[in-house]
C-alpha cells in the first residue's frame, strides 16, 4: 500500500526560530508547533489524526487485530493488594469498565469503594493513588480526568462511604502519610501562585488535621528548598516519627526526621551524600533501602534516636542480585530482589536472619511487597509476558501466600504456548547484556520471523516479564518480540544505571543497536522484518535508533516520547529529569545532549524507516510538541520520496498514559501493532 504524500495544505511551515548555544547556533524550524494552543498547531493535529486513520483504517487486519486485542486487554488490571487490619484493599478493572476501582476485601466480601466509572460516563476521570489510614477506617485517594495526572486528593470513609473533609486541589503523584487523627501529604502550588510552568515544581509537604479546614493546613516542610526537588513523605503507626525525603532525580536524596512529640523542627539524617536511601518506619526503627556504599542495595536498619549514618545497622546485606524492592512487618521483612530480570520473594527476620523464600508462581515478576506494619501480612501481585496478574496476600512468619483476586486468561489464549527465553549478547563496547525472547513455541529462526525490538534504558527502572496483550499479539501471529536489559535500567544495580545516564546515554543506544544486530546474527530476522518500538524515555530510545541506525529497521512506533534534548528541560516537569539527562544550559552536557538528539540529528539526505508517532494533548509529563515537531520534520526532509512513510497521531482525551481508557488502549494498541504489522511482515 503506498499512502499519498504530504500535501503543502498538510504541510507545517518552517520558521525562522534558532538559538545560541555555547557558540553554536542552533535551528528549530517547527518551534511553532510547540504551542498546543494555537489555531495553527489544532489545525495541524487535526489534518494529521485525519492522514493517520485514513492510513491505519484501511489496512488489512485492522479490524481482526483490534478484536483480538480487546479480549487479550478485557483480563482487565489488577493492583497490589494492601492488607490493613481485618481489611485488603485493591484495585481492579475489569473487561466492562473503562477505569479501575478501589475494592475493599473484608469478612470475605468484597465491595467497591472508589469507582470513576460513576462519575464520567465518557469513562474519562481516573483513580490516580490511594492510602488507607492505619487502621483501614478512611482512605484518601486522588483523581484526575483526561489522563492529565493533575490528582484532587479526596477522603472516604470506607464504613459509611461518606465523603469526609473538601476536596485538596494540586496533589499529582502524591505521598500522602497518617497519623492518628489526621495525615501529611504532598501538595503542588496553585497555577498563578508562581510562575507560569513552575506549578509544576516547588512541591512542598502539609499537615492536615480531620475535620479542620483544609485551606489553613499548615506547610510543614519544602519551603526554601529546590524546586526540582521530588519530596515524599513518610510515617509510623504511633505518629511520633515523620520521615521527609528530599530526592533530586534518580541517583540522591537527602533525609529529614521529624519527632512530633519534641515540638521542635526536623533533624538532619542524611544530607549530601551521592546515592539514594529510602524506606519506612516500623516497630520503632527506620528501615532504609540504600546504595550507599552498595550499588545493589542494603537494607539498614536506623535507630530514631541515634539516627548518625555511623550508626546504621546492615540488616540484609548485599549480594549478587539486586534489592529492588522491600516491606516491613511487625516482626519481619519482605525482600523482592531480581535475578537476571526476574523476582524472587524472600523473608527475613528483624535482626537479619534469613527465614525463607515465598513460593512464586512461575518466573516472572512481583509488584510489591506492600506490609502490614502493625501486623504481619503483606500483598504483592505476579504476572509474566503471558500470564495476567495474580493478587497475594500472605502471613510472614509462615504463611503461604493466598490468592486474593486474579485476572482471566483471555479466551483462546495458552500461555504454555508462549515461549520465553533470555540471551547474551555484546554491545559495542564488549559488555555483556541480557534480553527476554517471546515467542510462540513453532516459530522458530528463519531469518525472515517480523521482529519487535523494545526496549527503555533509564531512570533505574527494570524491564521485567509483565503482561502485555501486545505481545501476546504479536507472538500468537508468528512474530517475536525482543526486551534487552540496557543500561540506564536498574535491572544490575546502581552501576548499570549510571552506566546509561549523563555522558554515558550513548551506551543505552549502542546496547539497543546491538540488540538488533544480534537478532539479525542469529538467524531471526533481517532489517526488512525488524522494527522497534518505545515509549516516553523508550520513546526518545527509538528516536536515538530511528537517525542513528536508519539502516537497521524498517519500522518504527514513537510513543510520547522526548526528542528534542536541548529544549526537553523549558516544559512540564522535565527539569526532574536533568540529573539523569543533563541540560543544554551547561556547557559540557550540551556537548553529549546535542550528540544524540534525535530532533537534532534529522538529515534530508537519509532514508529513514517508516515511523508512527502517537502523543496526547493532555500529557503532563512529556510535552506533545517533541512529537508534532518530530514528525513536521521528518514529513519536509521526506517530501520528495514518495514511499517515505511518517504518520503522526495526537490524542484529544489521553495523558502519557496513566488512566487511558481501556477502549483508547485498545485502539492505541491496534494502530500500532497494524502499522508494524504492515511495515515488517
Amino acid at each position: 500500500m503506498r499512502i499519498s504524500p504530504i500535501s503543502p495544505e498538510l504541510a507545517a511551515r518552517p520558521g525562522a526560530a534558532r538559538d545560541e548555544l555555547h557558540g553554536e547556533s542552533i535551528a528549530d524550524p517547527y518551534r511553532a508547533l510547540e504551542d498546543g494552543s494555537s489555531d495553527a498547531t489544532r489545525g495541524w493535529s487535526a489534518a494529521q489524526n485525519a492522514r493517520t486513520r485514513a492510513v491505519l483504517d484501511a489496512l488489512p487486519g485492522y479490524a481482526e487485530r483490534r478484536s483480538r486485542l480487546a479480549e487479550l486487554l478485557g483480563v482487565g488490571v489488577l493492583g497490589v493488594p494492601r492488607p490493613v487490619g481485618d481489611r485488603i484493599f485493591f484495585t481492579r478493572r475489569s473487561a466492562d469498565l473503562r477505569q479501575g476501582v478501589l475494592h475493599v476485601l473484608n469478612a470475605g466480601q468484597v465491595r467497591a469503594l472508589v469507582d470513576p466509572n460513576r462519575m464520567d460516563a465518557r469513562g474519562l476521570i481516573s483513580l490516580d493513588w490511594w492510602y488507607p489510614s492505619t487502621d483501614g477506617a478512611l482512605v484518601a485517594y486522588g483523581l484526575s480526568s483526561g489522563g492529565d495526572e493533575q490528582s484532587t486528593l479526596h477522603l472516604i470513609d470506607v464504613e459509611t462511604g461518606a465523603a469526609l473533609d473538601a476536596p485538596i486541589p494540586h496533589t499529582p503523584r502524591a505521598h500522602v502519610a497518617w497519623v492518628p487523627g489526621g495525615f501529611y501529604y504532598t501538595v503542588n502550588p496553585a497555577p498563578g501562585s508562581v510562575p507560569p510552568g513552575d506549578e509544576h515544581y516547588h512541591r512542598r509537604i502539609r499537615y492536615h488535621r480531620l475535620g479542620s479546614d483544609v485551606t489553613a493546613d499548615p506547610l510543614v516542610f519544602g519551603e526554601g528548598r529546590p524546586k526540582d526537588e521530588i519530596l515524599s513523605v513518610h510515617t509510623d503507626v504511633s505518629g511520633r516519627w515523620v520521615l521527609f525525603s528530599a530526592q533530586r532525580g534518580w541517583v540522591s536524596n537527602d533525609l529529614y526526621l521529624l519527632d512530633r512529640s519534641a515540638h521542635d523542627g526536623p533533624r538532619t539524617l542524611l544530607e549530601g551524600a551521592e546515592g539514594l536511601a529510602a524506606g519506612t518506619i516500623v516497630s520503632g526503627r527506620i528501615w532504609l533501602r540504600t546504595d550507599l556504599g552498595s550499588p545493589n542495595y542494603r537494607i539498614v536498619a536506623v535507630d530514631p534516636l541515634t539516627p548518625d549514618r555511623a550508626d546504621w545497622r546492615t540488616v540484609v546485606p548485599e549480594g549478587e542480585h539486586v534489592i529492588e524492592s522491600f516491606d516491613v512487618t511487625r516482626g519481619h521483612l519482605i525482600v523482592h530482589t531480581l535475578e537476571q530480570a526476574v523476582s524472587r520473594l524472600t523473608v527475613w527476620d528483624h535482626s537479619g536472619r534469613r527465614i525463607r523464600g515465598i513460593a512464586l508462581p512461575g518466573h516472572g515478576t512481583v509488584t510489591g511487597p506492600v506490609a502490614e506494619p502493625d501486623g504481619d501480612q503483606f500483598g504483592f501481585t505476579f504476572e509474566s509476558f503471558a500470564q495476567p496478574a495474580i493478587a497475594q496476600v500472605a502471613t510472614a512468619a509462615d504463611g503461604e501466600p493466598a490468592t486474593v483476586a486474579a485476572l482471566p486468561a483471555p479466551p483462546g489464549l495458552d500461555p504454555a504456548a508462549i515461549v520465553v527465553d533470555q540471551e547474551r549478547y555484546r554491545s559495542r563496547d564488549g559488555t555483556e547484556v541480557t534480553m527476554f525472547l517471546i515467542r510462540h513455541r513453532d516459530t522458530r529462526p528463519s531469518g525472515a520471523v517480523p521482529t519487535l525490538l523494545t526496549g527503555y534504558g533509564g531512570f533505574n527502572v527494570s524491564r521485567t516479564p509483565v503482561y502485555s496483550a501486545g505481545i501476546v499479539l504479536w507472538a500468537e501471529g508468528g512474530g517475536l518480540v525482543a526486551l534487552p536489559n540496557l543500561r540506564g535500567g536498574g535491572e544490575y544495580g546502581e552501576r548499570w544505571h549510571r552506566a546509561g545516564m549523563l555522558a554515558n546515554k550513548q551506551n543505552v543506544f549502542d546496547d539497543f543497536h546491538a540488540a538488533g544486530e544480534a537478532l539479525i546474527a542469529g538467524g531471526w530476522t533481517t532489517p526488512a522484518h525488524l522494527g522497534c518500538s518505545g515509549g516516553s524515555n523508550g520513546g526518545l530510545l527509538v528516536g536515538a535508533a530511528l537517525t542513528q541506525r536508519p539502516d537497521l529497521f524498517a519500522a518504527v512506533v514513537c510513543a510520547v516520547p522526548l526528542l528534542d534534548m536541548l529544549r526537553y528541560q523549558h516544559f512540564l516537569i522535565a527539569r526532574f529529569w536533568i540529573p539523569e539527562y543533563g541540560s543544554a544550559e551547561d556547557p559540557e552536557q550540551f556537548r553529549w545532549l546535542r550528540a544524540y538528539s534525535p530532533y537534532h540529528q534529522v538529515r534530508p539526505d537519509v532514508r529513514y524507516p517508516a515511523v508512527l508517532l502517537t502523543t496526547a494533548e493532555g500529557d503532563s509529563r512529556v510535552d506533545p510538541g517533541h512529537a508534532r515537531k518530530m514528525g513536521a520534520l521528518l514529513q519536509q526532509v521526506q517530501a520528495g520520496d514518495p514511499d517515505a512513510v511518517t504518520l503522526v497521531r495526537i490524542d484529544a482525551d489521553a495523558g502519557h498514559g496513566v488512566g487511558k481508557p481501556l477502549d483508547l488502549q485498545t485502539l492505541d494498541l491496534a494502530d500500532q501493532y497494524t502499522f508494524l504489522s504492515w511495515r515488517l511482515k
